[in-house]
């Protein structure tokens, strides 16, 4: 992973067009192609990214460019879409790579853990016809949390969450890329499974053709939520 802390401006181009003017930032190149532009604001959520699979390259300035200040100009574009994140570099304040290796994927905390064994054994809570073929199906980016059958013997990818937001979306989205890669299950669909789906994220996933199911985990478990009810 590369992380440059730089005076940059950006520029999205593609379906959506989106600038950010000059100003400080820190930039995330991630060997996966990816790149995530950060503020000191915003919690943990970029300001704009590329998602993989991407390709970067860097150019020098031509003569108006220069001008302006810039020095160096970074074009990460994503290979199936063609849409392309172009950062116009005036000056690079801190620049380190570092090698992560493999990472080992999240550990879930007790309630995604316990609702993943809940919706195996109740699978049809998905859809009537359907089938459990396996837990934690292993990719080589980590385990998928849920891998099935679906009435019409599709495969489906189901990624489970206590609070469903836009990063596992992405996490389901790099499983799923993975998984159609495979001649032996594809095609493969996708559910993403959550106690709560944001908005964003219900919008990102739907978008990319993900199905999004709210899970009821006191039900789930045969727990009388204790809210009312008219019958």
């Amino acid at each position: 992973m590369r992380l440059v802390v730089a005076h940059c401006s950006v520029d999205y181009a593609g379906r959506l067009s989106a600038h950010l003017p000059l100003a400080p930032r820190v930039l995330m190149l991630k060997a996966d192609g990816s790149i995530l532009v950060h503020s000191d604001g915003g919690s943990y959520k970029p300001l704009n990214w590329m998602s993989p699979p991407a390709v970067f390259s860097a150019s020098e300035p031509d003569d108006d460019q220069r001008a302006a200040g810039i020095t160096e100009v970074w074009t990460v574009t994503h290979r199936k879409t063609g849409d392309s994140l172009i950062v116009s570099v005036h000056e690079v304040l801190a620049d380190s790579s570092h090698e992560l290796g493999v990472d080992p994927g999240l550990v879930k905390d007790g309630v995604e853990a316990h609702l993943q064994v809940l919706l195996a054994e109740q699978i049809e809570r998905l859809g009537d016809g359907w089938e459990l073929w396996r837990r934690e199906y292993m990719t080589p980016i980590g385990p998928v949390d849920i891998l099935a059958k679906d009435a019409t013997g599709t495969t489906v990818a189901v990624e489970i969450k206590r609070r469903g937001e836009i990063d596992g979306v992405e996490q389901l989205t790099r499983y799923l890329e993975l998984l159609n890669r495979d001649p032996r299950i594809a095609p493969v669909t996708g559910v993403f499974a959550a106690q709560e789906i944001k908005p964003q994220a219900r919008t990102l996933a739907e978008d990319r053709g993900i199905r999004c199911v709210v899970l009821d985990y006191d039900d789930m478990r045969g727990i009388d939520s204790g809210h009312a009810r008219l019958f």
